[in-house]
């Protein structure tokens, strides 16, 4: 029986697996998910999905609770409803499933087609583990080892005689009970930093932040996916920058001027202060409407040619169209830096259907 409950649960996470990548672009691009994310879960309403139940009998009268009753009690059946008359179609079957970030972010590669992502240099950050690899006589019972257990005695009754190939009934001792033990060993983690940079001026209405909120939880997903540990960072500017928590990040608006070369500095002040090169693999996702004030486009590329590329894994630029803004650096970038942009990535997101794309953009070269 628990065999087959094993199967049949093995066959319902299949078929739930097999519903979010038809509907992944979907989900990609709807931030209601990002809402039912808990610490290693998030929620994923998966709609016309018959979930496995019990279908009672009618077992007649008898049993617990038996007996004449008050008139007007309803034990069995259909009582007389409310106020309101019973509909007379069927509802809408939706089905609320957690599913593990490892998972969704497994999905989210095998859809976009992304490469494992391969650390930089080598990681020197190590961290001391315990590590399984040996076997003891004695231990807690909560670590007995069955298999060794089996053999030792098995062992045991073949050199007595006393096994029996025709009746193996194998019958550990106390000696023969073996348990598992461990060794601390210091294994290296490949750590990862992520700095998201936004311009916050008027420009930047809520619509646009809510695309760049929603394409972060999903490169955040993927990313601490492929690394022991990730570190975030934010970094909102107008005409002046600054670091911020995550909820200040998305949810303020300043009005003023714009000077994206004020966020780079703020980005790489952090990098060298917190997040040296050669302990961590680092990646920038910058997010703007495109304004920036004109004589400030020259000081912005000169900091991201000089003091940023050669520190980073990957730099991505999305462009958020909106009502509002120019959308010019986005054709300073590519006149700077032409075709040449090895762990330069640009992307123009129009709206939030082009999320999906945006992400495949941006980490589909496996930096």
């Amino acid at each position: 029986m628990g065999m087959r409950i094993d199967h049949d649960r093995s066959r319902f996470k299949e078929i739930v697996r097999g519903r979010i990548r038809q509907n992944l672009r979907k989900y990609v691009t709807h931030g209601e998910m990002i809402g039912r994310k808990g610490r290693d879960l998030v929620s994923i309403p998966i709609p016309q999905l018959d979930v496995p139940h019990f279908r009672y009998g009618k077992n007649g009268a008898g049993g617990v609770g038996q007996g004449e009753g008050e008139e007007g009690d309803v034990l069995g059946g259909q009582g007389e409803g409310g106020a309101g008359a019973a509909g007379s179609e069927p509802g809408g079957h939706i089905l609320e499933v957690e599913v593990s970030l490892d998972e969704l972010a497994a999905i989210l590669g095998d859809e976009l087609h992304l490469p494992r992502i391969e650390p930089k240099g080598q990681a020197n950050i190590s961290q001391e583990k315990a590590k399984y690899n040996s076997i003891r006589r004695v231990g807690p019972e909560s670590l007995r080892h069955f298999k060794r257990t089996y053999v030792e005695a098995m062992r045991r009754q073949i050199s007595t005689g006393e096994y029996n190939p025709s009746n193996p009934n194998v019958v550990p001792t106390r000696d023969d009970r073996r348990y598992r033990s461990w060794s601390t060993v210091s294994e290296p983690e490949a750590n990862a930093a992520i700095v998201y940079m936004m311009d916050v001026s008027g420009s930047m209405t809520d619509e646009q932040k809510e695309i760049v909120r929603t394409e972060a939880f999903w490169i955040d997903t993927w990313l601490k996916s492929q690394y022991d540990g990730v570190e975030t960072r934010y970094i909102i500017h107008d005409a002046v920058a600054r670091e911020v928590d995550e909820h200040t990040f998305y949810h303020t608006r300043e009005s003023g001027g714009t000077r994206i070369s004020s966020a780079y500095r703020v980005a790489v002040e952090l990098m060298e202060s917190q997040f040296p090169v050669e302990n961590w693999n680092l990646y920038c996702f910058q997010f703007s409407d495109g304004d920036n004030w004109g004589e400030d486009n020259n000081q912005s590329l000169a900091l991201l040619r000089e003091r940023i590329l050669p520190k980073v894994n990957l730099f991505c630029y999305g462009q958020v169209d909106s009502p509002y803004g120019s959308g010019e650096y986005l054709k300073a970038l590519e006149g700077a830096f032409g075709e040449e942009r090895e762990n330069l990535v640009l992307s123009e997101i129009a709206d939030k259907d082009g999320i999906y794309e945006s992400i495949q953009e941006f980490l589909g070269s496996g930096k």
